[in-house]
């Protein structure tokens, strides 16, 4: 069964759609649990409330008959316990510890007070060149094409954080952290910092532009794949 937020908010990553599929079946889970408790609750108040003419029983909940009220539901919440972590450490390994090992591009992610600074790859693909093409809050990606990053902060804890993408990771001070994610569908959305950072967090906002493969050529200037075949 397939369950998405796309409705709220768009998908436009890879992994997107399982992440949704995890935090919707989490909810189920422990909704479940949650308004069988609480109605359990109720319904024994309403059961057991005070009355003239009852007298209150001491019960010590030792008898087998009693406790087996605890561990049956105990026993069944940790079978659903283990679905969720099985499910949550195979979707974690997948996005944070499975990087592709020959992504088609890398960019460098640099949050400071209060701004995002992006370093993409020119026309050679390759960073810390004299193609290089450095931006402010706002990140050039092309659709289809899978990218790793480096991630830096250049003084307080910040957190890279994409909706669309359905990611968001911590940049720590002197730490250059890595992660990937692959754009599936063009358009432009936010990005954000989701770590309270100082006086200045509210405003540290950017955008992620994912455009097609022509669009992305012609913002780094180079000649788009139709006019390279004329050429040749």
């Amino acid at each position: 069964m397939n369950f998405t937020f796309e409705n709220l908010q768009p998908i436009a990553s890879s992994f997107g759609h399982e992440i949704d599929n995890l935090i919707i079946w989490i909810a189920i889970i422990v909704g479940f649990w949650l308004l069988l408790c609480e109605g359990i609750l109720i319904g024994f108040v309403l059961k057991f409330r005070a009355r003239d003419g009852r007298r209150a029983q001491y019960i010590t909940g030792e008898e087998p008959s009693q406790k087996r009220w605890i561990s049956m539901p105990h026993m069944l919440v940790l079978v659903c316990d283990v679905f969720i972590v099985y499910g949550a450490v195979r979707i974690w390994a997948e996005v944070k510890q499975h990087a592709p090992e020959h992504p088609d591009s890398v960019v460098r992610i640099i949050g400071q007070q209060w701004a995002w600074s992006f370093v993409h790859p020119g026309p050679d693909n390759v960073l810390d060149t004299a193609d290089d093409i450095k931006t402010v809050d706002e990140l050039h990606v092309e659709v289809g094409k899978t990218y790793t990053y480096e991630l830096e902060a250049r003084d307080v804890l910040h957190s890279f954080s994409v909706p669309v993408f359905r990611l968001k990771q911590d940049a720590v001070p002197g730490r250059v952290i890595k992660g990937w994610f692959k754009p599936t569908r063009t358009g432009t959305y936010d990005l954000q910092c989701a770590e309270i950072c100082g006086i200045g967090h509210g405003v540290m906002a950017a955008r992620v532009v994912i455009e097609t493969p022509a669009q992305h050529a012609a913002w780094m200037g180079q000649p788009t794949p139709l006019q390279l075949a004329a050429v040749h």
